[in-house]
């Protein structure tokens, strides 16, 4: 079987693992990133994660957690397939014969490229799963908000047939592109050499296929903190300019979304929903990781 075929294979049942476990959390994340700034005197929606849970709940059920769930196990084949192969192409170019393991920084660079190919992909199925975990704590928003306040969506393909029809088109689906690009690059590339590296201080040297899967659940878990630990603030953007209202729009792109949010809700706004996401990551990523590692090597 080639190396691309099991990279896609292995990618696949890592990215379903990874999505599985961590939706929940992402799904309280992103309802504290869109959530509207309170007028003076008054009290944001949520006060906190557990808050949220504890609303989310209340409101739809426990199915609420994993509302938007749909768009990443729908493209969850082609973007961990992505994210992994080009990174194991990557390597291919870098290593100088078979078997030889690569540098920290070639795999950073590893990660870096396979974090712009994934950008493409991820940027669209976030505005659908933004959109859909939002909405449930945005109704009742002012239309003048910084979000799509009453717009109700059935699933996934509603919110592309929305997009399609009303938001400018195919564009309207790559609306957050660049902090995407902004998320992607650096996480990965720093995501990837935590994993390695971390791997390597476990292993005591550069041959790391005697590891368990207690160690290999602990070097996912510091790569996905190392992911979110780097580039949380542009996520926070990114989820901001995916809900905010098209024909009412607050922000008209990345620096004034970044500078408006720190301008009336200081350092903190760029970190709304930062311990849901933290938390998510240990878990979902070691589960990611694990998974990949394991299919990988089933496959030879």
């Amino acid at each position: 079987m080639a190396d691309v075929a099991k990279d896609l294979a292995s990618g696949t049942v890592g990215g379903a693992a990874q999505i599985i476990v961590g939706h929940p959390f992402d799904t309280i994340k992103v309802k504290l990133q869109s959530q509207p700034t309170p007028a003076p005197g008054q009290t944001p929606r949520y006060s906190g994660a557990i808050d949220a849970v504890k609303q989310t709940v209340a409101a739809e059920g426990p199915k609420g957690l994993y509302k938007g769930m749909g768009a990443p196990l729908a493209t969850v084949a082609a973007l961990n397939a992505v994210l992994f192969t080009v990174r194991g192409q990557m390597e291919g170019l870098f290593r100088s014969e078979a078997g030889v393991p690569l540098t920290i920084s070639q795999q950073f660079v590893c990660g870096a490229g396979a974090g712009v190919a994934v950008s493409f992909l991820a940027c669209p199925t976030e505005l659908i799963k933004c959109r859909l975990q939002a909405q449930g704590g945005l109704a009742g928003t002012s239309t003048t908000g910084s979000v799509v306040a009453a717009m109700k969506y059935g699933g996934p393909m509603d919110v592309a047939r929305h997009v399609l029809r009303s938001e400018g088109g195919a564009r309207g689906l790559f609306k957050g592109l660049v902090p995407t690009f902004a998320r992607e690059i650096p996480g990965n590339a720093t995501m990837f050499a935590a994993y390695e590296g971390f791997k390597r201080f476990l292993a005591g040297g550069s041959d790391t296929s005697s590891l368990g899967q207690g160690s290999l659940i602990m070097a996912g878990g510091v790569a996905g903190a190392s992911f979110w630990g780097i580039v949380y603030p542009t996520d926070v953007v990114k989820s901001v300019l995916q809900v905010d209202d098209y024909k009412n729009p607050k922000y008209s792109g990345s620096m004034d979304a970044f500078r408006k949010i720190l301008k009336s809700e200081g350092v903190k706004g760029l970190y709304k929903g930062f311990g849901p996401a933290m938390a998510r990551s240990v878990p979902a990523n070691a589960a990611c990781f694990l998974a990949y590692e394991m299919t990988r090597s089933s496959l030879g």
